[in-house]
Formats: structure tokens, sequence, C-alpha cells
């Protein structure tokens, strides 16, 4: 196996994990977004699905909520080597932080057209002006991911 396939198979291995989370936050109600974020070493640091409704905060978005249970976990709010793994592009608030978290990688499975802040309506994660670069890559697994969010909304429009 080569390299750029132990890769490949890495990534789809995190991000059925975010998927699982994706599905287990649909089933709360939440839109079905999963979060996993992963150490150097491929220790798995924190997952997380949606929760805005069911904690009453707008903030609570996966992504967000990985970075605090593992900044918390670690004592950090800095979690560089990290990797974090996310069912949908980021918005430009989990954009932001990410880079105070000095996250070094994302990967996000489907583009989110109206919100996504790393290639839908801006690119945030490319501005120069940053004081961290993060590596990122789209589209690992992005057909399940947006399979999951089209059944969610035709679920909850069909109600």
């Amino acid at each position: 196996m080569t390299d750029e396939n132990s890769a490949q198979a890495c990534d789809d291995f995190f991000m059925r994990q975010a998927l699982q989370c994706a599905e287990e936050a649909s089933q709360q109600g939440e839109v079905p977004v999963g979060a996993v974020l992963v150490a150097h070493d491929g220790q798995v640091l924190a997952w997380a699905g949606n929760a805005q409704i069911a904690s009453s905060d707008p903030t609570a978005h996966a992504e967000v909520a990985v970075l605090r249970m593992a900044a918390t976990a670690l004592q950090n709010y800095r979690l560089p080597g990290t990797t974090l793994y996310v069912t949908l592009e980021p918005c430009t608030m989990c954009c932001g932080a990410l880079v105070h978290a000095r996250v070094a990688r994302l990967v996000f499975a489907a583009r989110e057209p109206k919100a996504g802040a790393v290639v839908s309506t801006a690119a945030l994660l490319d501005n120069p002006a940053l004081n961290h670069a993060i590596q990122w890559q789209e589209g690992v697994m992005a057909d399940e991911s947006a399979a999951l969010l089209k059944a969610f909304f035709r679920a909850r429009r069909g109600r």
C-alpha cells in the first residue's frame, strides 16, 4: 500500500466516525454535522455532533465542540499537529476557531454553499494575513454526508 493510499484509508476511517456523530446529531433533531479531532499520532482527542438546539447555544457547532473538549482534556487552547474531520464545510466562526486553536489540517466532506467559508462563500483559510496556515482537503465521503443532510431536511420539510 502506498503512502497516498494509506493516508486516504486513514481519512476515510476518521470521516466515517464523523459521519456517525452526524447521524447521532440527526437522531436528536440537530442538523447532521459531525466532527472528530485527531492528534498527529492518530489518537482521537474528541468527537461530537451539532448541538445548537439541545444546548440553546448558537456556537455549539460540532467543530467548536470538539475543539473545546480537546482543549479541556489537554489543558491547552492550542491544538498543534491535529487534524479535524468534519462532515460539512466549516462556517466563518468555525474557521476562526480552527485558526486560533492552531489546528494543522482540516478534512471536510461536503461543501456548504450558503455558509461554508473554506471554498463556498469565502476562502478564509487561504488568507495570507492569518497568523496560522491550515492545510485543508475537501470531498472525503462527500456523497455520504450530502445524502445524510438531504434526508434530514427532506424529513423535516415533510412534517
